[in-house]
């Protein structure tokens, strides 16, 4: 119920004012039925602006960490995913991945929408980064369409650490839903997860225009992070 609460009342009239998003390709998510809708990430603005555009009701696979915060802050961030039907999933340990997948499975198994960013975490420079394999092994095993969703302005609106968006022209853009029944029984092949992947993300690619990194966000910022942590080199001085 609070998911409606939000959408047509609360969060989704005020984003619709706040963002006027122009919306394309919106006849490309089925009507009914199960089916994936995979999407780039580049910004937190991305939860809501989604759902609040879709006539049907999608469920996300959360991160943990917005279910466990500490203090008021923390509790009712937990509040608000949780009402909101949003799911959490441990990103870290050998069994995330496969946490993710069952999850995803129970969503799809209802006949609903589940919503994913291969990418695994948001874009931190607006860029599109390589997919992680758990979106094709979903649509494999549960034997449903993808229809692939860009996300555009929305990095500009409210890039990572911005905490009130601006305001900036965001559009979301649906293409047409990818059928992958030819891989059919073969979820299990390490070659063909990677190549429906792969399709799923140029499909996304072909929307959003972004520049595209064929390696994982996470890698990228982790290795960011440890060059910021050891600080600027400088030339050592001769010595008199």
């Amino acid at each position: 119920m609070f998911y409606y609460v939000l959408k047509y009342v609360l969060l989704g009239p005020l984003l619709r004012v706040v963002f006027r998003p122009r919306i394309e390709g919106l006849d490309h998510v089925p009507a009914s039925g199960a089916a994936i809708v995979a999407g780039n990430h580049l910004s937190f603005s991305d939860h809501f602006l989604m759902p609040a555009v879709l006539r049907r009701r999608i469920t996300f696979l959360a991160k943990a960490e917005y279910f466990t915060g500490p203090g008021l802050k923390g509790r009712l961030t937990a509040f608000f995913f949780r009402s909101a039907g949003q799911i959490p999933v441990d990103r870290t340990g050998k069994e995330a991945g496969q946490a993710a997948i069952r999850e995803g499975l129970g969503v799809l198994g209802k006949d609903e929408l589940l919503g994913i960013y291969p990418e695994g975490t948001r874009s931190h420079d607006g860029r599109l980064y390589k997919g992680k394999v758990g979106v094709a092994v979903m649509a494999l095993r549960a034997g449903v369409p993808v229809v692939p969703c860009a996300m555009i302005g929305t990095f500009e609106a409210q890039p990572p650490g911005r905490k009130i968006p601006r305001l900036h022209p965001v559009v979301i853009r649906f293409g047409e839903p990818l059928d992958f029944s030819r891989y059919a029984g073969l979820e299990r092949e390490k070659a063909v997860l990677r190549a429906v992947t792969d399709e799923i993300m140029y499909a996304v690619l072909t929307l959003s225009g972004q520049e595209y990194v064929d390696r994982y966000a996470a890698d990228v910022k982790a290795e960011e992070a440890a060059k910021a942590a050891k600080g600027p080199r400088f030339p050592r001085l001769p010595q008199r």
